[in-house]
C-alpha cells in the first residue's frame, strides 16, 4: 500500500479554535482545556483514502509571534485559514493579515479556508454581545466570498 505524507500548516486569530480542531482531527476528542499554542506544536494524522494511506502532520502555529511562525511555512503541502464564525474580525484578519503573510512564504500551496465554531452561528449569547458592536456572525456566504476573493481551494466550516 502506497503511503502519501503531507505537512499541513494552521494559520489564523487567537481564539478561533485551531488547536481544538487538531486535537478532534487528530484524537477524536474535544480536549479538556483550552491554551494558547506556545511556538508550534505538532500533531500526527494518518488515514486511508482510495487504497491509500496519507501521513499528515498538522502544525499549529502561534498568531502572537509573528517573528518566528515563518518558520514553520518551508516545505508545506496545505495550508488551513481558520476564523470563528462567532467573531467577525478574524474573518476580516484573513484578508488583512493571514493572507498575506501564506502568500509571502507558500506562493503556491493551496488553501483551505475554515469557519469554525459553527454551532455558535445561532447563540444568543453571541448574537447579543456581537448586536451591541453593530456586528453579527459570519454567514455561510460571506465566508464563500472571501474563500471566492483569496482562490481558497475549498470553503468548509465545523464546529
Amino acid at each position: 500500500m502506497s503511503v502519501i505524507n503531507r505537512k499541513l500548516v494552521i494559520v489564523g486569530d487567537e481564539n478561533c479554535g485551531k488547536s481544538c480542531l487538531l486535537f478532534m482531527l487528530t484524537q477524536d476528542q474535544f480536549p479538556e482545556e483550552s491554551r494558547p499554542t506556545a511556538k508550534f506544536e505538532s500533531f500526527f494524522a494518518q488515514f486511508e483514502i482510495d487504497g491509500k494511506v496519507v501521513q499528515l502532520i498538522l502544525w499549529d502555529t502561534a498568531p502572537t509571534l509573528d517573528a518566528i511562525r515563518p518558520l514553520s511555512y518551508p516545505d508545506t503541502d496545505i495550508i488551513l485559514l481558520i476564523f470563528s464564525i462567532a467573531y467577525p474580525d478574524s474573518l476580516a484578519n484573513i484578508e488583512a493579515k493571514w493572507y498575506d503573510e501564506v502568500r509571502q512564504y507558500c506562493p503556491n500551496v493551496p488553501i483551505i479556508l475554515v469557519g469554525n465554531k459553527k454551532d455558535l452561528r445561532h447563540d444568543e449569547h453571541v448574537i447579543k454581545a456581537l448586536k451591541i458592536i453593530n456586528k453579527a456572525p459570519v454567514t455561510v456566504e460571506e465566508g464563500q466570498a472571501v474563500a471566492d476573493k483569496i482562490k481558497a481551494y475549498a470553503y468548509i466550516e465545523c464546529s
